[in-house]
């Protein structure tokens, strides 16, 4: 086995976005301008939602749109112990508790049998994480929701292209946010999209993205513009630029042709590792579309002579570079120190602890590919028990 070095994740930026970057540079339009409203109205018909507001980071967006429904102290917000920081963070920032429920093992998304039992008469929402890029069971959340007046805020940081049955994700809940972070699907660098199919919910997220100022005050500097603006709420500073929006014009664009390659190493990596004892591959089906964002696999380390930790280890030794997603809220100091324990939620618990995330993007080569699959199987004969 001949050595390579795989990174673990790179982005895939081509002569189109330099392109369409430099003339945005040239235009003279750095901040929020013509290309962010253009995105927004490409990345909303990309998902079929009525509108889309460009910010600048997924967890922008989370909190734009928690604001926009009125959560705050003494609010409750329902949502997995298995996301990144940023899930519940922006929750704690509006003033309210986050509520951790539970992950189904094999999907390893929020499980809906045991969200009900969580709610109280202070919940407002419930916020499903689409973990690497597999929906969640959206049907049975949003059931849930109907039935005791909540909304459903969707964290897709995972699942720009992904699909609920026939529809997609940005098309389901009431508020839906993306990341398009430079390891993600589609990369503006740092950035992020809301969308909603409610005027109003989008328009106080318009409003509240860019410092409360009043309607299309982005614009107060063109010549089509008004100096005249007034500030309807204390606002943010979160509102996408154009030199992100024409990365993201590009590459929704190139959105297909980057998705069909992580499908078919996705592929590849199944055929290869399924039927590996102390292996357990994604989990993934042909009901929903799945946006392969992260490819998972989880080690079941009794059967090995090495833990997760060292499994990494030699991983890397061989040159593939690896991640885990995600340590589970409850473990960090700061949640434990705010009353969370990893011991409360045993299927986030039993997923991390043999989580390791593979190398998947368009930029790796066949090659590549089949290198990894070679290091994965080296490193489990190796250290099979």
């Amino acid at each position: 086995m001949k050595e390579r070095t795989i990174p673990y994740a790179l982005p895939l930026i081509g002569d189109e976005e330099i392109k369409e970057v430099i003339d945005t540079i040239k235009s003279n339009w750095l901040s929020k301008g013509p290309k962010t409203v253009q995105f927004e109205e490409e990345f909303a018909r990309y998902v079929g939602a009525n509108y889309a507001v460009g910010v600048n980071s997924c967890t922008a967006g989370l909190h734009l749109a928690q604001l926009a429904v009125g959560i705050g102290q003494g609010d409750e917000v329902i949502t997995t112990p298995y996301t990144f920081a940023a899930t519940v963070n922006t929750i704690l920032h509006t003033g309210a508790t986050p509520v951790l429920v539970d992950i189904d093992y094999e999907t390893m998304n929020i499980d809906p049998t045991k969200i009900e039992e969580k709610i109280t008469t202070k919940t407002k929402a419930i916020i499903p994480v689409h973990f690497a890029g597999y929906p969640c069971d959206m049907k049975g959340i949003k059931e849930i929701a109907d039935k005791y007046n909540l909304y459903v805020i969707e964290d897709a940081a995972h699942a720009v292209y992904t699909k609920y049955h026939e529809t997609m994700i940005g098309n389901v809940g009431d508020i839906t946010c993306f990341s398009f972070y430079a390891t993600k699907n589609l990369v503006t660098g740092e950035g992020g999209m809301i969308t909603t199919n409610d005027r109003e919910i989008a328009e106080r997220i318009r409003m509240m993205s860019l410092h409360g100022m009043s309607k299309n005050a982005w614009n107060r500097y063109s010549d089509k513009g008004s100096w005249y603006y007034e500030i309807e709420d204390a606002g943010y500073k979160y509102n996408m630029t154009d030199i992100q929006a024409a990365f993201g014009i590009v590459q929704l664009n190139k959105l297909q042709e980057f998705q069909e390659k992580r499908a078919e190493y996705a592929h590849i990596y199944n055929q290869a590792f399924r039927g590996i004892e102390g292996i357990t591959i994604p989990y993934s089906d042909e009901i929903h579309r799945h946006a392969w964002h992260l490819y998972v696999i989880r080690i079941d380390q009794d059967k090995f002579t090495i833990d997760r930790a060292q499994f990494i280890e030699e991983l890397g030794k061989r040159g593939v570079g690896v991640s885990v997603h995600f340590i589970p809220i409850p473990v960090h100091p700061y949640y434990k120190k705010l009353g969370y324990d990893i011991k409360h939620f045993p299927q986030s618990e039993k997923a991390y602890n043999g989580a390791i995330s593979l190398p998947l993007y368009p930029r790796m080569s066949n090659e590549d590919v089949q290198y990894v699959v070679e290091v994965v199987k080296d490193v489990s004969n190796k250290f099979r028990r």
